[in-house]
């Protein structure tokens, strides 16, 4: 594999560890996994930061192991530039259906790869 396919697995994998509940219930995983100036822009409209998120995370749809858990689907990634891994990708939670951009920073040494930027958008019913 080169360098570019490494970056946006590495970035694959975080995702889809931040849409594991038990990484999601508990705030030490998810802060490994989110930069410090994490922003989210959510489905709902909501405009979420590192701390809010930390904060709310374990409280949210998709967190808990008894509940619908996010089902992702076609997600890739593209090395935007050294450090920088863009992805998009489609979940199912429950019956909701979301399109999702993420943008994964590489920390500096044992940092690693962390979520920098999320927008979600709800899929209404009907549409393809």
């Amino acid at each position: 594999m080169d360098h570019e396919t490494d970056d946006v697995d590495e970035a694959i994998a975080g995702e889809l560890m931040l849409m594991d509940p038990r990484v999601r219930a508990s705030r030490e995983h998810a802060a490994r996994l989110l930069d410090p100036e994490f922003v989210e822009v959510g489905g709902s409209g909501r405009r979420w930061t590192y701390a809010t998120m930390l904060e709310r995370l374990p409280d949210v749809a998709g967190s808990s192991v008894d509940a619908p858990v996010y089902e992702p689907s076609e997600m890739s990634g593209v090395l935007l530039a050294p450090g920088l891994v863009h992805l998009t990708f489609e979940t199912m939670l429950g019956d909701r259906r979301t399109r999702h951009s993420s943008i994964w920073r590489k920390g500096e040494g044992a940092a690693g790869w962390r979520m920098y930027y999320h927008q979600a958008t709800r899929v209404p019913p009907g549409v393809d």
